[in-house]
């Protein structure tokens, strides 16, 4: 018989099963599609080689009118602007004690050190800033305490733990792999004193979640909240997953808690050390007395400039949340928010769901989700200034991050399906849809993040899967080949070329990414390789009736763009009799069922013995250097008996 051709449809297809899908790929990790073809994805590195505190869920690049760079870093933790590699924290203050109200005690032998505060009003995993503090008297000088610490336990509302360390490094500087790599300070006898009565404590805001709860009672908020055994109400700040929105006012930011508080940078502050974000509300010349002081997302609009807040407290309720109320500042004016004829300040409120979920500016309008509708907001100019319509009453989104603008269309991840805002609202046909949703972690949904990578035509969505907690799975939208496939990779937060050169991603150890750079695995050192395969479904032979012999194949690889000296894949045939049967069942004939054959860059043809009635054609790799894209390899096959 002559060479048959293994010609494959583009994508991935896991809607039907792998024999029903003849003639497409069932398959596949860290593998895309250009011009039809399966081709290895690029690889990553690391920024830098600093790493940042907590698991980092919302980035934001821009440019100051000096033409530094930034990036916003939003961690369950901190709050950081990255320059250069470095993190400044910039995390805001949420109270400062008076002189003396701040004391500490030590125990010999111990690097545990104790504090008095009254109604600290701290969690488990806090930090706060102490300042003016005197010696203990012995090896716990006044250098080691002061400085910044992350509390270790609260032991009721006016006592709390840390561990001392040695002085001379920010805890940044300390910063290793996500963690904190402090060298322990331990007291001796002579450490019996209180730390003077001028000790000042700076507390920053509580941290949040980095894992989802649901419901209340055990397990609910976070550690250290309430007394033993109580149940815990989900209305306080530190009870939702940890979720920052932020967006530049010029050259300034202005970041947001979810369900929090609303808060500015100003950019003349920037000189080192970082000066740290402060109250919208509390900023020099303020006098408006209405400023928002909770939301649960802020945006800049970009073409008329009113600084909108989505789920805040309304005018005359200030503090109190309204999860439905959208209020934005006079044009050009971040301070000013109290309606006058004067301004173009002024609130609307979703008619619609119980609460917003995000929002998502796109080039003619602002897109507002709840939890079961979507409203388009747009700018009409005074005397409404903004006006808000209704353009679904029937869609989901699994999460705030879950949504992510291309142009004027809006791709997002709903509970159960995709969707696509065009002008309309559709849901997205998907040919991935079953895998991912059934292998979907729900209780962590808040986790989903939606991105884009343009420089392939793709919209990513990274989410956990069932059996994980964390982010370490993706799938992928081609919008140019209407085309999916999916993979492995931990990323919390992503944003797309522009500002920078390349994707900037968020991994789960802490540091940021340089993506599609390379051919490696950037985060070890040296680098990893990158394990990458797709597979094929079942291809008949001779329409599935009849046993075939595979004698040889013609590989069809290219391998442009490595750096090895002799890249290499692995090219594997997987033969079998029934579609329910195994690849690794074996006949009494001395033939194999699988076939696995190194495929060089001069490989001309390899010779196998193979048989079965379908066979399914599988590539892989597992070298580093390697880069390589699949073109239409033929098999040399003749009809033949089961033995």
């Amino acid at each position: 018989m002559p060479l048959t051709k293994l010609q494959f449809r583009p994508g991935i297809n896991r809607e039907t099963t792998s024999y029903s899908n003849e003639g497409g790929w069932f398959d596949c990790d860290k593998v895309r599609f250009r011009s039809g073809f399966p081709e290895k994805m690029g690889g990553w590195l690391q920024k830098s080689g600093r790493s940042f505190l907590g698991s980092c869920r919302s980035l934001h690049p821009w440019v100051a009118l000096d033409g530094t760079a930034y990036i916003g870093v939003g961690t369950h933790l901190k709050y950081y602007i990255e320059e250069g590699g470095a993190y400044n924290d910039i995390t805001p203050i949420r109270s400062t004690t008076a002189a003396g109200d701040v004391t500490f005690s030590a125990t010999d032998g111990s690097s545990t050190i104790t504090v008095t505060d009254s109604n600290h009003g701290s969690v488990i995993g806090d930090f706060v800033i102490f300042s003016g503090a005197a010696s203990l008297g012995g090896v716990i000088t006044a250098d080691v305490l002061n400085q910044e610490y992350q509390i270790n336990d609260i032991l009721n509302a006016n006592t709390y733990t840390f561990t001392a360390r040695t002085a001379g490094t920010t805890i940044e500087e300390i910063t290793v792999d996500g963690q904190i790599d402090l060298t322990p300070v331990f007291a001796n006898a002579s450490d019996s004193g209180d730390g003077g009565g001028s000790t000042v404590g700076a507390y920053q805001i509580n941290i949040g979640l980095d894992t989802s709860v649901a419901g209340n009672g055990w397990g609910a908020g976070t550690w250290g909240r309430g007394t033993w055994g109580s149940s815990t109400s989900l209305i306080t700040v530190t009870d939702v997953l940890r979720i920052w929105s932020h967006d530049n006012f010029g050259e300034d930011l202005i970041i947001n808690v979810r369900d929090g508080g609303i808060y500015y940078w100003d950019k003349s502050t920037s000189s080192a050390p970082f000066v740290r974000a402060i109250e919208l509300k509390d900023v020099s010349g303020n006098t408006d007395t209405l400023t928002p002081t909770i939301a649960k997302q802020v945006i800049v609009s970009d073409v008329d400039r009113h600084v909108i807040a989505f789920g805040c407290d309304p005018i005359d309720a200030i503090g109190t949340q309204d999860p439905l109320l959208v209020r934005f500042s006079s044009q050009e004016d971040a301070l000013t928010w109290t309606p006058t004829a004067e301004n173009t300040a002024g609130d609307l409120r979703i008619g619609s769901g119980s609460q917003i979920i995000c929002a998502v500016e796109t080039r003619q309008q602002i897109l507002i989700w709840t939890d079961i509708s979507l409203h388009a907001m747009q700018f009409l100019g005074p005397p409404f200034t903004f006006g808000i319509q209704v353009i679904s009453e029937n869609t989901t989104i699994m999460g705030p991050l879950a949504t992510i603008a291309v142009d004027d269309v809006v791709y997002w991840m709903g509970d159960e399906d995709f969707y696509v805002y065009d002008g309309r609202v559709k849901q997205l046909p998907s040919t991935v849809k079953e895998y991912v949703f059934k292998n979907f972690n729900l209780a962590q949904r808040e986790k989903t993040v939606a991105a884009l990578n343009s420089s392939f035509d793709e919209v990513w969505w990274f989410y956990p899967s069932a059996s994980s907690s964390t982010v370490d799975r993706y799938v992928v939208y081609n919008y140019q080949s209407n085309i999916w496939y999916y993979g492995t990779l931990p990323r919390t937060a992503w944003i797309d070329r522009g500002i920078n050169t390349l994707p900037i991603a968020a991994g789960t150890d802490g540091y940021l990414y340089f993506q599609e750079t390379g051919l490696n695995d950037g985060s070890t050192t040296p680098p990893s390789p990158i394990e990458a395969y797709i597979e094929s479904s079942q291809v008949d032979i001779d329409d599935g009736d009849s046993f075939s012999f595979i004698r040889r194949i013609i590989p069809d690889v290219t391998f442009n763009g490595s750096s090895a000296s002799s890249p290499t894949v692995d090219m594997i045939l997987k033969a079998r009799n029934f579609p329910g049967g195994s690849y690794l069942i074996t006949d009494t004939a001395a033939v194999t069922r699988t076939a696995t054959v190194p495929v060089e860059l001069f490989t001309n043809q390899v010779n196998v013995r193979l048989r079965g009635r379908s066979v399914a054609l599988r590539v892989e790799s597992d070298d580093i250097d390697v880069q390589w894209r699949l073109g239409t390899p033929r098999v040399d096959l003749q009809r033949d008996g089961r033995r």
